[in-house]
């Protein structure tokens, strides 16, 4: 076959491996759209991350040839998998390549909020000693419920067990999900048990998934973790409610001011709702790192070479 990149390649493996069986690799990732457009009826096979969107235009451009779009990590949503199928183009991505990372990543945030870690290193580093206004809360003693069972959702659930906390999940996307690390159960049962919260669902269907009615929904304060995707979290309502001290603390890896490629962010730019949460010592801000790691760029590389090569041998 001949494949595109449309994106630059984070890891050498795909490419290699692609090229080591018989396969032909061109990198157009510093190609404008419209170039792109020009020069993908040549082509059996995308591979992309978040540069470009695969809209029905893109598609259209490519004609009858192409086969597959292979999106470099996780999520989705520029690409239109509605018309991709109706095309008979199958798209692959590798939520398997950083489930791990995006694990460690959700726990490390989380241990950040509960001990105010962030805080008070600020504080260390400004000469101030401050200990009983940071004492932590053990998460020991806590229920935590994950919105999303997936491959993120379940890696995090096994790391939190071995905190000895109680872990439930809801995902309305699957059924029978439970297994040894988390308990089933409904978004009303999460909502009344849940102490924290960590989301691990796609944007697709759940944008503004959080919003001011479902934070009301739960019986006690929570503490909110986003690893996902930024627009799943309306922000003035996660404001509000950290306002009203409905949300204790909330730890965001993403947020939903981000441009599609997420490369940059202008916060000095961004509504008073960010401003809100750059000052706020009760949030964890990251610059949408869960899923990156040395070892996440060779398994995406890795299970993108797997499916392809499933799927077209």
């Amino acid at each position: 076959m001949k494949i595109i990149f449309l994106d630059p390649p984070a890891h050498p493996f795909l490419r290699d491996a692609l090229e080591a069986d018989g396969h032909l690799v061109d990198d157009h990732s510093s190609c404008a759209r419209a170039r792109v457009l020009s020069i993908l009826p040549e082509y059996d096979g995308i591979v992309v991350r978040s540069r470009l969107n695969i809209d029905r235009a893109l598609l259209d451009a490519a004609g009858p040839r192409l086969k597959f779009v292979a999106r470099w990590g996780v999520g989705t949503d520029h690409i239109d998998l509605d018309y991709a199928r109706e095309r008979g183009v199958t798209v692959f991505n590798s939520p398997e390549g950083s489930k791990h990372t995006v694990a460690e990543h959700t726990v490390g945030m989380l241990l950040m909020l509960l001990n105010h870690l962030g805080r008070a290193d600020r504080q260390v580093r400004a000469g101030q000693w401050v200990r009983r206004g940071n004492t932590g809360t053990e998460l020991q003693y806590l229920t935590v419920g994950l919105i999303g069972y997936g491959n993120m959702g379940q890696m995090t659930a096994r790391r939190l067990s071995g905190f000895g906390c109680r872990v439930i999940t809801h995902d309305k996307y699957r059924s029978d999900y439970g297994d040894d690390y988390a308990t089933q159960v409904s978004l009303e049962e999460l909502q009344a048990k849940a102490d924290v919260v960590s989301l691990h669902i796609f944007l697709e269907g759940n944008h503004n998934y959080v919003d001011r009615d479902w934070i009301e929904r739960f019986a006690k304060p929570i503490y909110l973790i986003n690893t996902a995707r930024g627009q799943v979290v309306r922000t003035a309502d996660l404001v509000e409610a950290m306002e009203s001290g409905r949300i204790l603390g909330a730890a965001l890896d993403v947020n939903e001011y981000e441009e599609q490629s997420f490369v940059k962010l202008d916060p000095d730019q961004l509504p008073e709702p960010y401003q809100y949460l750059r000052r706020s010592d009760r949030t964890v801000l990251t610059p949408h790192i869960a899923g990156w790691s040395f070892e996440a760029e060779e398994g995406h590389a890795r299970t993108l070479y797997q499916k392809i090569t499933r799927a077209f041998a």
